[in-house]
């Protein structure tokens, strides 16, 4: 049998295969199936500043509700079992998954202040994590902050939340920076050890019925792991982290190309909802069963052999592929 095994953050992982974050990593039943399954590691579901300061002033209300109508309202105090206030629940969570799984499990983390950040990456550390992955998550929709401003701004936070944590630190960018190769670079500069890509925004729509605007769930496909593909294999011996490629993880073949491009890890979410964590287990029986046919020895040897870095023509990741993929095109023929 090929050795599956790769190296991600630090950690020896059988398979490159990762279960993403998803509502299948949060839950104890659903880390435990995708273990049995074989999965590799586990995100779990961020943890957002603004949940813990939403959970808080559901509380704050509900102790300030009727105070300045009825006097003993004073002494009413509501059932606060029904609020999970500040992070102690995903804290517990992390501590669960710990005592449950023999897997690395990967925090996550989604920070709206620099000090927030901080204190929440300093608790799920103390809670067991073996990593903490960062999700630098925003829209810089604000036409007054230009890109310099932005990114020395997310620079600081990964920065800053190195120095307060000693567990391995992977950082999830969305791909629309003004230079994406080299902020990638400085990030792994101050401290991040892995680079995660990328996250997908979530694109909100509009209701016409209602006129208003309304989440807009839609799971991957595997034409979306071009991307990553395309960054991981630009990376690739450019930086010192590690790299995983998420969006659009689907089949054996994606999984090999982002392999050969130089992922560490391949990380599933809408695969595993849409065919639940038995898909793990098909997905590392195929893989196998591709690197033995081609006799390959283990993930490792064959991992970045098609990168930028190895390839005869390494434009062939660039814009100068455009004119010949368009010439590429053969339309339908018309009967």
């Amino acid at each position: 049998m090929t050795d599956l095994s790769s190296h991600y953050l630090g950690f020896v992982l059988r398979t490159p295969l990762v279960a993403s974050s998803s509502p299948l990593t949060g839950s104890l039943d659903g880390l435990r199936r995708l273990e049995d399954a074989g999965v590799a590691a586990v995100v779990l579901p961020s943890l957002f500043e603004e949940q813990l300061t939403g959970d808080s002033l559901a509380v704050h209300n509900a102790l300030e509700a009727g105070a300045g109508v009825f006097a003993e309202a004073l002494d009413y105090l509501p059932d606060l079992e029904r609020y999970e206030v500040g992070p102690d629940s995903y804290l517990e969570r992390i501590a669960a998954a710990k005592r449950s799984l023999r897997i690395p499990v990967i925090a996550s983390l989604n920070g709206a202040t620099l000090g927030g950040w901080v204190e929440h990456a300093r608790l799920i550390e103390q809670a067991g994590a073996d990593a903490l992955e960062l999700n630098l998550y925003q829209v810089a929709a604000d036409p007054t902050h230009d890109a310099a401003t932005v990114e020395a701004r997310e620079i600081e936070l990964v920065e800053t939340v190195r120095a307060g944590i000693e567990i391995p630190l992977a950082i999830k960018l969305s791909p629309f920076y003004t230079a994406f190769g080299h902020f990638a670079r400085r990030a792994v500069g101050v401290g991040a050890q892995g680079l995660v890509l990328f996250n997908r925004f979530y694109q909100p729509d509009i209701d016409l019925d209602a006129l208003e605007v309304t989440p807009n769930l839609v799971l991957s496909r595997s034409e979306e792991v071009r991307l990553p593909l395309r960054w991981v294999a630009m990376l690739r011996r450019r930086v010192t982290a590690s790299l995983a490629a998420t969006s659009g993880v689907h089949t054996t073949e994606d999984v090999l190309k982002l392999l050969f491009a130089g992922a560490d890890a391949t990380m599933l979410a809408s695969a595993l909802l849409e065919r639940g964590p038995q898909r793990i287990g098909e997905l590392e029986r195929a893989l196998d069963a591709w690197l033995t046919q081609r006799e390959y020895e283990s993930v490792e040897q064959m991992k970045g052999s098609v990168s930028q870095a190895a390839v005869a023509d390494p434009e062939a990741y660039e814009r100068a592929q455009y004119l010949r993929t368009l010439r590429s095109w053969s339309s339908p023929r018309r009967h």
